[in-house]
């Protein structure tokens, strides 16, 4: 496997930290937004988050699944990929902050995925703050070369497994908020520059995209059968009031720096540079959380509308952070017929079905939900006469507590890697379609 370059100690910091100093991640987080999972038991509500499930603190153990009322836990377990083929494919999330951490290095996890998904995504090591160069980026610029510096070493053993064992993979993600280092957008490459003006943004951006591309085209031919082009850039709740889509222009109280350097269109432009330098066939698409709330379907639609028009956009991402009573159906359903109309591809990128506490009750109605949204989603796909060509499901990870400090419960296999009824009832929904 090739490595292009020595890590520098930039870099080196970056993985075995977790992807500190991101622009709009607090000190010990390496986390994505998620969707927000409200409780209709009168509790509030409860966030949860992509990667927090690779950097947390344990707060319970698991319990074995092993006793079921209405799942039957005594059926044979097979692949699940081979129960949804003439649906959509079906993904997994690599969990992992760090090289170390990363579920890569399990030899059962990794077995696990190659039987029973045909897809995988990257939780975390594809975003930007593992892959650029801060000192390499530097010593760019000493040599009157503008362009940032990349590192590919975060990537790599993961591209090379799926090459090796005819795994696709989702490019996770190219341009986002979070996660992306402050000093990418600053004069000097330095931590404390002024931003830099929109046009020297635009050609960091597209020379990031660039070689990032390439260098998975490259080296990995067919591995990446689409890419997350631009993540998360729709927010109602801290949005431009001239923009079209509700541009971000926030993440909490941090700044959306791709905003603050280039404006909206730094969206069309990230597609614009994607469509340029993806050129193996791969998809793109745009990511986001909360899709089924009104306010923020209508303001994706009218993107990826725009963008359809001007040939850049081939799906959506619908990220699935969903409790088990919220959101509805309902609310799910309008949110896919709406982008069914745009005629793009729609995938479920990162689902995940949680529990507030880990008990075979809980578990019982974590599997009840996870059966009642692959009824739903194969019933909206066209292959059943829905409106919708949904070509990808994703589950954010595969097993509870895969190691020490993850605290996660949305997944569909316990510690010890035996099937939760979760697991059942996604088998017994995808049989009774065949």
């Amino acid at each position: 496997m090739k490595i292009r370059k020595l890590l520098s100690s930039v870099l080196v910091v970056a993985l075995l930290t977790g992807c500190q100093g991101a622009s709009t991640s607090s000190p010990d987080s390496n986390t994505a937004s998620s969707d927000v999972i409200a409780s209709d038991s009168g509790t509030g509500t409860s966030t949860s988050t992509e990667a927090g499930t690779d950097a947390s603190t344990p707060t319970a153990s698991n319990t074995d699944a092993s006793v079921s009322d209405t799942t039957d836990l005594t059926g044979e377990v097979v692949p699940l990929k081979d129960l949804c083929t003439d649906y959509f494919s079906i993904g997994v999330g690599i969990n992992g902050s760090t090289l170390e951490n990363q579920t890569l290095g399990i030899p059962e996890y990794m077995e696990m995925c190659k039987t029973h998904f045909n897809s995988c995504t990257m939780t975390n090591l594809m975003k930007s703050c593992y892959i650029l160069d801060q000192f390499g980026s530097q010593d760019n610029l000493k040599n009157g070369n503008e362009e940032p510096a990349l590192n590919f070493a975060s990537i790599d053993p993961t591209l090379e497994w799926c090459k090796e064992n005819g795994m696709k993979m989702r490019g996770h993600t190219l341009v986002w908020h979070t996660q992306a280092p402050g000093w990418f957008f600053r004069e000097g490459y330095t931590d404390d520059g002024e931003y830099v003006n929109k046009d020297t943004m635009l050609l960091r951006m597209e020379s990031y995209i660039k070689q990032l591309v390439t260098h998975c085209q490259d080296e990995y031919p067919g591995v990446i059968y689409c890419w997350d082009v631009v993540n998360e850039a729709v927010e109602p709740d801290a949005y431009d009031p001239d923009s079209y889509f509700m541009c971000r222009t926030m993440c909490g109280q941090d700044p959306n720096p791709w905003y603050d350097t280039i404006g909206e269109d730094y969206v069309e432009m990230a597609f614009t540079y994607a469509r340029k330098y993806v050129t193996d066939g791969a998809k793109l698409f745009y990511n986001d959380y909360n899709t089924y709330q009104s306010p923020k379907t209508q303001a994706i639609y009218d993107l990826c509308s725009h963008l359809k028009e001007k040939g850049l956009i081939d799906g959506i991402g619908m990220q699935g952070y969903w409790g088990i009573d919220y959101p509805n159906d309902t609310m799910i359903k309008a949110a896919i017929t709406k982008f069914a109309e745009l005629d793009l591809e729609i995938q479920v990128t990162e689902l995940s079905i949680g529990v507030e506490e880990e008990t075979d009750e809980q578990f019982e109605k974590q599997a009840k939900r996870y059966g009642e949204v692959f009824k739903l989603l194969m019933d909206m796909d066209t292959q059943s006469g829905g409106p919708a060509n949904i070509t990808n499901v994703t589950l954010f990870g595969l097993v509870d507590h895969y190691r020490e400090g993850d605290t996660t419960n949305t997944r569909i296999f316990n510690k010890d890697y035996e099937p939760k009824p979760a697991y059942f009832a996604i088998k017994e929904t995808m049989e009774s379609y065949q």
